[in-house]
């Protein structure tokens, strides 16, 4: 008895991960730390080494037409430490500890994360500070890994996504990303805020990976930027895009399949403008008119010609 075949797992469509993604499961394990003193913030970011992933996090608004609420809490990854800087509960806020300012600002420090864009003008508007040597994570991965990521370059890839395409695990998104983060952190708020901190850090360092194995890497003009007075720009002042020349967004979308209620049997129509103006006919030059004349009246001839014989038999017929 021959055995039943399973069905294919198509290829381009894997099955989602299972298993979550979690800080707590690296090894060596980092440690967290969750500050609400400048003073501890700037003894912990005295030896925080290393590029970084960054994010933040502000209490949600829920009613239409209020603003924004200001940054409530930041937080900063690399190989060994997650740092959740609960700023809103410092004393000097909006000012911030003077050793991340020094980090944000350093040109030599990379700032990794996912929608990083928004969150350094944020940090501007919310505490004046620029941040320099910023790397959109979305647009680093379109830049090494194209055969992966289509569509418009700009557009950006979620952080959950990310995870799930390059660690095969699943980055829960719930509730607790519309708490209020204004209040002091239970644990619930800390593993997810200490996740996105870590999940930023972990897929810049897998990228780079993928940055080192390439022949022809791309431009890092292509996914780092400055943010220097609430501005994206270049080192040299520039303004800066997401732009790469070397990005293929994929085919063009296929055409458009005309309905039968606008075909034929003899003939298909494809724009609407032919259905509205018809064809104009072709230029037909004086000597063509010339030459239909003539060919008109000789064949006019001809025919009169015929008639006149065919009557002349008739008569000499009667008359015999």
């Amino acid at each position: 008895m021959m055995e039943p075949t399973p069905s294919p797992i198509p290829v381009n469509r894997p099955l989602p991960p299972t298993t979550h993604y979690s800080w707590q499961s690296v090894r060596p394990l980092p440690r967290q730390l969750y500050i609400t003193d400048a003073d501890d913030a700037d003894a912990a970011l005295s030896t925080f080494k290393g590029p970084c992933g960054i994010d933040i996090e502000w209490k949600p608004n829920f009613l239409k037409g209020q603003p924004e609420n200001p940054i409530a809490l930041l937080q900063l990854a690399n190989s060994d430490t997650i740092l959740l800087l609960h700023l809103c509960h410092m004393r000097q806020f909006p000012k911030i500890p003077k050793n991340l300012q020094t980090l944000l600002e350093d040109p030599a420090r990379v700032k990794a994360g996912v929608g990083i864009q928004g969150d350094a003008k944020k940090l501007y508007k919310d505490c004046g500070v620029d941040i320099r040597n910023c790397v959109d994570i979305s647009l680093l991965a379109k830049s090494v890994d194209n055969a992966r990521w289509k569509g418009k370059y700009s557009n950006p890839i979620g952080l959950a996504r990310l995870i799930a395409a390059y660690e095969d695990r699943f980055l829960p998104k719930g509730k607790i990303t519309r708490s209020n983060w204004e209040n002091p952190l239970n644990s619930e708020q800390q593993e997810c805020a200490s996740n996105d901190g870590h999940a930023g850090y972990t897929l810049y360092a897998r990228l780079q990976l993928m940055i080192h194995a390439m022949d022809d890497p791309p431009d890092p003009k292509c996914y780092t930027f400055d943010a220097v007075r609430g501005r994206l720009c270049e080192p040299s002042g520039m303004t800066w895009a997401p732009f790469n020349p070397d990005y293929d967004p994929g085919p063009p979308p296929p055409p458009r399949l005309v309905p039968a209620s606008e075909s034929s049997s003899s003939h298909t129509v494809t724009s609407s403008r032919s259905r509205r103006r018809p064809l104009a006919p072709e230029p037909v030059s004086n000597s063509s008119v010339k030459s239909l004349l003539t060919a008109s009246d000789q064949a006019g001839g001809d025919q009169a010609s015929s008639v006149q014989r065919k009557r002349d038999r008739t008569r000499s017929r009667r008359i015999t």
